[in-house]
């Protein structure tokens, strides 16, 4: 079984930094992507950042040059540091990784239990 494990959300003043981490764990043959979603109440599920096998990384304009995703392979880790966050970033953050799985033979996408981000002053 494998488990995507999102910490670090909390509340934060407008203009303030945080930074999430997401572990995955279990049967895991390799990681193809790993990055983050997030969803505002009455929203849809946006992507926020996506780091690629290979060293690709896209964002979401909303939060390029405030967001910086980081990946590491072996650990089975990434992390979302978050600085200058504005209201609009309130959300639950959800991890999000591509895995595939020992003996499967097809990927699957997988998301964490979700974190919660609240920007409010």
């Amino acid at each position: 079984q494998v488990q995507l494990v999102e910490s670090g959300g909390g509340l934060v003043q407008p203009g303030g930094s945080l930074r999430l981490s997401c572990v995955a764990s279990g049967n895991i043959f390799s990681i193809q992507q790993m990055g983050w979603y997030r969803q505002a109440p009455g929203k849809e599920r946006e992507l926020v950042a996506m780091a690629f096998n290979g060293g690709n990384i896209n964002y979401a304009a909303s939060v390029r040059d405030r967001f910086t995703i980081s990946r590491d392979i072996a650990r089975k880790t990434a992390h979302l540091q978050m600085s200058s966050l504005k209201p609009e970033d309130t959300a639950v953050y959800y991890c999000n990784a591509v895995i595939f799985e020992r003996g499967r033979g097809l990927p699957r996408s997988m998301y964490g239990q979700g974190t919660q981000v609240t920007v409010s002053s």
